[in-house]
């Protein structure tokens, strides 16, 4: 089985010029097989970047990458439905499906299910696969055991596994803005304030220590999700594809430290070294993989 490492939608509120400045680097440098595109998080953001997709799908497949759409994760409007509704019903690229909203429209048609649809177990897993989903991006907080056994209900079924091994954590969504909550702001008048944060805005405890981070109507982790160590035995278990999330540190580096990863070039402490290098600006993690506290981060023997 094939390891293909891929690049997930940008969470953020990152300005048009900077996603096409992003997208054309990663489709020219990144040692990255997929990338899903698309908005979502806010349907508020979708117009400023939606005009460029062509441009951006062009320049990725240019590159030698598979481009993915994604859908928004929260679907609450009419208008967000019917946006959703036609992403799914489109059939000149694959969908990702990050709400239940969008099933009916590729029922029966190959698609995939994004980390936000909540796949926690294989009965689950089957009845989407026996409508046509080809491709499960397990949620991030699901530990190595119960990602084993999708893994392998999912070769049984034929189906692919995707986990990811890079990037903040999204934990939850809200109807409300909490981000423009923040600023004093509604959620209909917010301005955009999330564009000020282009990996999060930092949320502390009452002790002023670091915990979560937000994004619009976003809760992610402060914490990076880290699993090089764990990926030899994530490709053991089934799993064949690996999901970077975007962020602002440099992602063509990180990519490349993944790439030799999964290529067996360079060993679990070697590509560590390399990865706490690029000072991300936060902790790593890997507790959900381990089943303990999410923010935690184990290594050797802590293992056990």
């Amino acid at each position: 089985m094939t390891k293909k490492l891929t690049l997930g939608a940008i969470p953020f509120h990152w300005d048009a010029d900077r996603k096409r400045d992003f997208y054309a680097r990663i489709a020219d440098e990144a040692p990255i097989d997929m990338v899903y595109l698309g908005e979502v998080v806010c349907s508020k953001r979708s117009p400023f970047f939606e005009r460029h997709y062509p441009d951006v799908i062009e320049r990725l497949e240019r590159g030698g990458k598979r481009v993915v759409l994604s859908t928004l994760s929260e679907v609450v409007l009419p208008r967000e439905r019917r946006a959703t509704t036609e992403l799914c019903g489109q059939t000149d690229y694959p969908v990702e499906v990050n709400n239940a909203a969008g099933l009916s429209a590729v029922d029966g048609r190959p698609h995939y299910i994004g980390p936000m649809m909540n796949v926690y177990n294989e009965r689950t897993l089957a009845h989407l696969a026996r409508h046509g989903a080809m491709h499960f991006t397990l949620p991030v907080e699901l530990p190595q055991t119960a990602a084993t056994a999708l893994a392998r209900a999912a070769a049984d079924l034929g189906v692919m596994v995707e986990v990811q091994v890079f990037g903040r954590a999204s934990l939850a969504l809200s109807a409300r803005c909490y981000h423009a909550r923040a600023h004093r702001r509604s959620k209909d008048e917010c301005q955009f304030v999330c564009q000020e944060d282009p990996d999060g805005m930092t949320l502390q405890t009452l002790g002023g220590d670091n915990m979560l981070a937000i994004n619009g109507i976003q809760t992610l982790s402060h914490s990076y999700v880290n699993l090089l160590a764990e990926i030899g035995d994530m490709h053991t278990s089934g799993i064949s594809h690996f999901r970077l999330m975007p962020h602002s540190t440099d992602m063509i580096a990180v990519a490349a430290i993944f790439a030799d990863r999964l290529a067996g070039r360079t060993d679990a402490a070697e590509a560590g070294a390399q990865l706490d290098a690029l000072n991300v600006g936060a902790p790593f993690s890997n507790g959900f993989w381990h089943g303990v506290a999410g923010h935690r981060y184990l290594q050797g023997s802590a293992f056990a």
